[in-house]
């Protein structure tokens, strides 16, 4: 088996299984480090700005992966979506909000190496998930010219290759060779997109699977300033 191979028809089902697992007994065995660790109460400055920018741009990029490389083809054509329309869209889309994800990270990646306090409160891991969420934007927005140069051939191809890829692995039925044509770049871009998965369970990343949804139907909590005699 070459490393093409085990890289994406192997490595992707490693993923998987670390991720799940992981998972399920970091939050079986050890819940008290299942949180965020906000460091937003040692240094507020340019929180608001890069935070939002941050968490808007990877979640849309998020949701925009989902729905490219997921959802079934035939859906986007039902849609009445062209290839080319879709492909024009992931651009653009990755453009915005991939543009949005960077000036955030770097705004938070700087103030978690120059911010001594922030240093001094996070972890090791805390640094490398950033650093290597960061490196995996950067290899995603080189794919961008990419994807310009195919839409303006009107060659739709690799974008579809990546998303039968995508499907094969979900469907246990891994077909590697369906991207023994595509970019190296996409491919890089693979590799560290599911390293993150990879690492997901390791880190503070896990807050992401218990969004607070339950604060927008709680009561309001009564909050009484003390009075000075």
């Amino acid at each position: 088996m070459n490393l093409s191979k085990f890289v994406f028809a192997v490595y992707p089902y490693i993923v998987l299984t670390v991720f799940v697992i992981g998972c399920w007994i970091r939050y079986d065995r050890e819940q008290y480090t299942w949180k965020t660790d906000s460091t937003q109460l040692l240094s507020k400055g340019g929180m608001v700005f890069a935070s939002n920018f941050f968490h808007i741009g990877i979640l849309a990029i998020f949701a925009g992966h989902f729905a490219g490389l997921v959802l079934p083809h035939g859906l986007w054509l039902a849609l009445g979506v062209s290839d080319m329309q879709h492909q024009w869209l992931a651009i653009i889309a990755g453009t915005v909000f991939g543009g949005m994800m960077l000036l955030g990270g770097l705004a938070l990646w700087f103030r978690r190496l120059t911010n001594a306090r922030v240093r001094a409160a996070g972890r090791g891991s805390d640094m490398f998930v950033l650093s290597w969420l960061m490196l995996t934007l950067l290899l995603g927005l080189a794919t961008i010219p990419v994807s310009i140069g195919h839409a303006n051939h009107g060659n739709p191809e690799v974008m579809l290759a990546l998303a039968n890829w995508v499907q094969s692995i979900l469907t246990l039925n891994p077909q590697p060779e369906l991207l023994d044509n595509v970019d190296s770049v996409f491919k890089t871009h693979l590799f560290f997109g599911m390293t993150v998965f990879l690492v997901f369970p390791f880190t503070r990343l896990v807050h992401v699977l218990t969004a607070p949804v339950n604060y927008l139907g709680r009561a309001y909590q009564i909050v009484r300033a003390k009075r000075r005699a």
